[in-house]
Order: C-alpha cells, then sequence, then structure tokens
C-alpha cells in the first residue's frame, strides 16, 4: 500500500493538482541552517515562491526568494501569521544567512520538494558576513 501512495503522489504532483495529507511524502520539516540560535527550514506542505522560515524560541519570521529569468532578483521578509516575529538581532541574523546562502536555499528546495531528496541540516558557527 505504501509503494502505491509513493506512485499516487508522483502521479498528483505530475499533473499539479493538490497533494492529500496522507499522500505526502516529506512528512517531516526539514531543518536547513542552525546560525546563532535560529533554526532555518521548511514545512513539508510548502508552496512556491521558494521562501524559507526562521525560528527561535517561537518567534518566527519568513523570507521569500523571488526569482526573475531564474536569477535571484529580491528577498522579502515577512511575519508569519498568528507567531510573533523575530527580534531585531534575530532578524538580522536571518536576513544575513539568507542573503548569503540564497543559491543553496533554492538547490535545497528542488532537492527536497522536487526530488524527493533528504537534507542534511548544517549548523553554522561563525559569522557569515
Amino acid at each position: 500500500m505504501l509503494f502505491k501512495q509513493f506512485i499516487a503522489e508522483d502521479i498528483i504532483l505530475t499533473i499539479g493538482l493538490p497533494v492529500p495529507f496522507d499522500l505526502k511524502v516529506n512528512k517531516v520539516m526539514p531543518k536547513l541552517y542552525e546560525y546563532f540560535g535560529l533554526i532555518i527550514m521548511f514545512y513539508c506542505n510548502e508552496h512556491e515562491p521558494i521562501h524559507v522560515h526562521g525560528k527561535c524560541q517561537g518567534r518566527e519570521s519568513r523570507a521569500e526568494i523571488i526569482l526573475i529569468n531564474g536569477l535571484i532578483h529580491e528577498i522579502c521578509y515577512t511575519s508569519v501569521a498568528g507567531r510573533v516575529p523575530l527580534e531585531v538581532n534575530e532578524m538580522r541574523f536571518f536576513q544575513e544567512l539568507v542573503s548569503c546562502k540564497a543559491d543553496e536555499i533554492i538547490t535545497k528546495w528542488i532537492d527536497f520538494f522536487v526530488l524527493h531528496k533528504s537534507i542534511t541540516p548544517e549548523r553554522i558557527n561563525r559569522r557569515l558576513k
């Protein structure tokens, strides 16, 4: 039965219909990075545009990577509905990491959501600037 669910999901994803929750292959919330107390991650049920969530002690903000013709055009930072946003210093670290790692984030998005590969989190212990 599980094998049929994987096949069913691939067919549903190929034709672009919503995937019922019980058919999802990636039920984990992959953590991409740990950076000065922040956790940068995807949710398992994400949607385009490409974006990541930055979390720290119950606070959360979001970074959306805007691509035009396959190139990074802009990164927009927003709060997440129903969540307290990151504090000023946390947001500075979040912006620093997403700006420096945007190309990697895009690659990890494709690996996880399109190619169904697992993501190995990276702990960064030094400033990226």
